[in-house]
């Protein structure tokens, strides 16, 4: 929000208590002047009006002690204009007494009047401004949460109300507004006056300048030229008490965004640990045993035992492999040091070299992919969606049943290329559909199943990183299941050719 922009005071109330008086004085002179005008041009020395009009120019200009002054020497001059013969001492006839006993009265009133409702409309414009300034700084705190920028913002709601200028000070940090920074004498008060006030707020005067102590260990300043009023005063201290509560809400904001971040991080970091001690003990100890009965017993065994003995370390080193990828996928992803190609090939060889890696894993589930032609060429890097796609095969096997099928197909959409795997597990509940991806998030489902919630975080972020997307739904074709689509930009034909 721009700031206030505030228009100069009226020349007349820039004046100093000499100069309004010898306004005064001024005007006195040009009404004399004009009433020399008349009695020249009528001959009548009943030319009260002019000095009249002196007066109640004087007082709308430059208040009621001003206006009393011209009243008073309107009525010596005008007296001589009265009296006969013209500028001599003479006799007064009754006419002439009662016109110069009407016109102080008359004169002194309005003088009176015209200052009193010209400093009235002056306080109400004053405070006008302060209650707008207040209700704009207020409205304008309610919508920040950046307690540096609520500082400068109060410094620049304080100048526009005091017409002058003015200063926050938080620690080290000085914002200043409406002209140059306090001098050090007044900075060097503002400190004493914030270490001082710990009770609550508290306000003195220092040259010039009116100082509050604010609640949070702040301090405020403003200094105005003309002064002003107390109304106007109180005002400013509620603006600037209002400044202190935004900066005492927005610091609480960012103290609960900082412990919340914590908080989540702990939470990160510990489910992470349990993940990994859980996910690298399990296939560790298989391994162990595995290997060390094949040490100890090996040669008690029959062939298909050491096979089977051997099969096991094979796929539980695999999955300890596959682990360890995933982290350092992960590492990579969030460092920004994950350099993905862009490069023409061949999606349908790339698919089968990954669903042959699972041949073996799937156990009793079947894998059948639907491809042929549609597969197409794409865009991308093959490396890296082998390790996206082997996530998601990976996870339909996990939770797909025994005799479940796995279904891979693929198909072009406008310029790009889908990659579907459909597999007959429970799925997980709509809301949770677009949490699916996020790093850790595990749905009710998966937390009866070993792992650690990074394969799909990976799936994204590696098809983000070339250029396409991953998605999930629920099957609409199945009793239960999801659906992960793995998208590519195709290869242009030029490319393919």
């Amino acid at each position: 929000m721009p700031r206030r922009t505030l228009k100069p005071p009226f020349w007349a109330d820039r004046l100093s208590a000499p100069g309004r008086y010898g306004l005064a004085i001024l005007m006195v002179a040009a009404s004399t002047a004009g009433a020399q005008g008349l009695y020249l041009l009528t001959g009548s020395n009943r030319i009260g009006g002019a000095f009249y009009l002196g007066v109640l120019v004087t007082s709308y200009l430059a208040g009621s002690g001003p206006g009393y002054l011209a009243a008073l020497i309107s009525f010596v001059i005008y007296n001589a204009y009265v009296a006969l013969p013209y500028f001599s001492q003479g006799s007064y006839n009754a006419e002439d007494i009662l016109v110069l006993a009407t016109y102080p009265t008359v004169a002194f009133l309005m003088g009176n009047l015209t200052g009193r409702v010209r400093d009235q409309a002056k306080r109400a414009q004053a405070r006008a401004l302060a209650t707008a300034v207040l209700f704009e700084g207020t409205r304008e705190f309610s919508a920040l949460d950046d307690p540096s920028f609520i500082h400068a913002r109060l410094a620049d709601h304080l100048a526009a109300g005091a017409r002058g200028q003015a200063f926050v000070l938080a620690g080290e940090m000085l914002c200043a507004a409406g002209g140059e920074a306090p001098a050090a004498t007044v900075l060097s008060a503002a400190r004493t006056l914030a270490a001082a006030a710990q009770a609550g707020p508290t306000t003195i005067e220092a040259q010039g300048w009116r100082l509050r102590a604010l609640a949070g260990g702040a301090l405020a300043g403003w200094r105005a030229e003309p002064p002003l009023s107390e109304d106007e005063q109180d005002l400013l201290q509620i603006l600037a008490d209002a400044g202190a509560a935004a900066i005492a809400r927005a610091q609480l904001a960012v103290d609960k965004a900082s412990a919340e971040a914590r908080a989540r991080t702990e939470d990160l970091r510990n489910a992470l640990l349990s993940s990994i001690s859980h996910d690298l003990r399990t296939p560790l100890a298989a391994v162990l045993a595995s290997a060390t009965s094949l040490l100890e017993f090996g040669d008690r065994f029959d062939a298909q035992t050491r096979h089977d003995l051997t099969a096991t370390i094979q796929e539980e080193a695999e999955r300890l492999n596959a682990f360890v990828t995933n982290l350092l996928q992960m590492s990579r992803l969030e460092s920004g040091a994950l350099d993905a190609d862009s490069a023409a090939f061949d999606l349908a060889e790339v698919v089968e070299r990954t669903r042959k890696r699972f041949e073996r894993l799937r156990g009793r589930r079947t894998i059948v992919c639907h491809l042929g032609a549609a597969a197409g060429v794409a865009l991308g890097d093959p490396v890296l969606f082998e390790v996206a796609l082997a996530n998601v095969l990976e996870n339909a096997i996990r939770y797909s049943p025994d005799g479940g099928v796995i279904a891979l197909s693929s198909f072009p959409k406008d310029d790009f290329i889908v990659v579907e795997v459909a597999d007959e597990g429970p799925g997980v509940p709509e809301s949770e559909l677009p949490r699916l991806f996020d790093k850790f998030y595990r749905g009710a489902a998966a937390k009866r199943m070993p792992g650690t919630g990074l394969g799909l975080s990976i799936v994204r972020g590696v098809m983000q990183g070339m250029g396409g997307q991953a998605d999930a739904k629920l099957r609409a074709d199945a009793p239960s299941g999801m659906v992960l689509s793995l998208v590519l930009p195709a290869a242009p034909p030029a490319v393919r050719g």
